[in-house]
């Protein structure tokens, strides 16, 4: 095993800041903004009425707007999803973040989360925009999460990502190395749980492009110090 230097450029750039709390005032979310594009984080991911928001306060930050769909439990009908995503693309958002429905899926209803899927990444391609699917891997086994992949990649979404950090576990890194290791060409976001530089390290080290968190400015404060004393780097 090697290790490979990386910068806090680097870091910033798995970076998906998560402003999703439901108490965030519009004072919060310009800060938060305001946080992502200072440290070019790769993107904000906010409520889905904040986007219009979070275009202006973002607009020429090259920070990318994010929401959420069918948010935290992804029990909406497919026709709501397949609206909600519509909607954010056309008040800016440029990726969706959305719950694939857990009860059908853990039912055996497989076709139906696929066409659900399907219908939303068509949804967001349409205007441009690209789809993560979250699992929410704490209601999961290892079969169900390949299980999950293999329908998400069949379906034609671009990401699958582990958790809302609405569910008691998050961003387990075993499940994390199946997901990489089922994405087949899908791209991989981990959230839930995600508080330290170290877990942020530990993900981006087996394949993890994005980290969903809410505790960026810590992060990069840290990857800061480490980046100036020449110890910031990734275990390959």
């Amino acid at each position: 095993m090697g290790r490979k230097n990386i910068t806090v450029k680097d870091v910033a750039a798995v970076l998906d800041h998560s402003l999703l709390r439901p108490d965030i005032t519009m004072n919060e979310l310009k800060e938060g903004c305001a946080l992502a594009a200072e440290y070019q984080c790769i993107s904000v991911c906010v409520r889905p009425s904040d986007v219009p928001k979070a275009c202006e306060f973002l607009k020429g930050t090259g920070v990318l707007v994010t929401t959420v769909i069918g948010f935290p439990h992804g029990t909406c009908t497919k026709e709501t999803k397949v609206f909600e995503i519509r909607d954010a693309v056309a008040k800016g958002a440029v990726e969706v973040d959305m719950v694939m429905n857990i009860g059908r899926f853990l039912s055996g209803e497989y076709d139906y989360v696929e066409e659900e899927i399907k219908e939303a990444a068509q949804a967001a391609h349409e205007g441009g925009a690209i789809l993560k699917v979250i699992f929410e891997n704490y209601y999961l086994d290892e079969e169900g999460i390949i299980r999950a992949c293999a329908l998400t990649k069949r379906a034609g979404a671009d990401f699958v990502k582990s958790s809302t950090g609405y569910a008691k576990g998050g961003a387990v890194l075993s499940d994390m190395q199946v997901m990489v290791d089922h994405a087949d060409g899908m791209q991989v976001k981990a959230a839930g749980g995600i508080r330290t530089l170290e877990d942020c390290l530990a993900l981006m080290s087996i394949g993890v492009v994005r980290c969903g968190t809410r505790a960026s400015r810590e992060i990069l404060k840290e990857a800061k110090a480490r980046e100036e004393a020449g110890t910031l780097y990734l275990e390959n």
